[in-house]
């Protein structure tokens, strides 16, 4: 999965808030097309809060049936454990390669009962999970090394961005054992990840402007560090910094940015909100800027 980006395509829905799945397939087709690591259907991008269980599985064997088993389909799941393994189900029945386990409900918890979430999941499911930790789930260095053990758990994305932290789990991992960097816009740390030896991330931009996920995938590959700075500071960041404005606007300003490209992705489902005509403007001049960077057009 480390070989190309990580794409966390957007759940389509119709004006009315309803599941617009012929949107869906042919925003997974578009996305598939330009190259991909993997495919992560229903995540925190793709609204996995939003979706009830007979929307999660017509999503995930929509990526699936797209993916044709070109590259690997990692669906998510959480909440509770005993909601987690109830998607779990769906996601098997339709056909995911792995579950990523996304934070817990609402409540903080203790190492020993982050553990045992996993275990709890493991125990329920024939796919391999990759843990996220973001938000209140944060491995220490013992407790990673009891998820690690688990049968079935085969990675870690890191939403985090404590290096220190994280180098220190690289380091303690047994061979084969996988990293992500899930960092938001991700590529604006993909340097640093890289070097404590997590080169693979997720894209957020990748779906709505493939062209320029892209060609900063490709610089970074090459060590090609004046594109990377090129693109860093004159979109990525100024995205970041658009992104932070309000809360909700990294799945928000996505769907926006794709809507803006021509996707029939549709609106965002409550609580998270629209951008405002403001902040719609400037999310188009700078897109409109990013494509130029790299010889494409809005």
């Amino acid at each position: 999965m480390a070989r190309g980006i990580l794409s966390f395509p957007l759940t389509s829905f119709h004006d009315d808030g309803s599941l617009d799945l012929e949107a869906f397939r042919a925003h997974v087709t578009a996305q598939l097309a330009t190259g991909l690591g993997a495919v992560f259907p229903a995540c925190g991008t793709g609204e996995f809060f939003s979706l009830d269980e007979n929307e999660y599985g017509q999503v995930v064997a929509a990526a699936v049936e797209a993916a044709g088993g070109a590259v690997p389909v990692v669906a998510g799941v959480g909440y509770g454990w005993a909601q987690a393994v109830r998607f779990a189900r769906i996601a098997e029945d339709a056909g995911a390669d792995a579950l990523l386990v996304l934070p817990h409900y609402l409540v903080a918890a203790p190492q020993d009962g982050l553990v045992s979430q996993l275990e709890h999941i493991a125990a329920r499911t024939r796919l391999p999970l990759i843990a996220y930790q973001r938000g209140q789930v944060a491995y220490g260095l013992q407790a990673f090394r009891r998820i690690t053990e688990i049968p079935g758990v085969i990675g870690l994305k890191d939403g985090h961005s404590d290096l220190d932290r994280l180098q220190r789990l690289t380091l303690a991992a047994p061979e084969g054992f996988l990293f992500f960097n899930g960092a938001a816009t991700a590529e604006v740390q993909a340097r640093a990840y890289a070097a404590v030896g997590v080169p693979a991330y997720s894209s957020a931009v990748h779906a709505f402007a493939p062209e320029i996920a892209g060609a900063f995938f490709t610089a970074l590959r090459a060590g090609d560090d004046a594109t990377v700075d090129r693109l860093l500071r004159d979109f990525y960041v100024p995205l970041v910094d658009l992104r932070d404005r309000v809360p909700g606007y990294a799945v928000s300003l996505v769907k926006a940015a794709a809507r803006l490209r021509g996707r029939p992705v549709g609106p965002v489902r409550a609580p998270l909100t629209e951008p405002s005509a403001a902040d719609l403007a400037g999310l188009k001049d700078l897109l409109t800027a990013g494509l130029d960077l790299v010889g494409a057009a809005l």
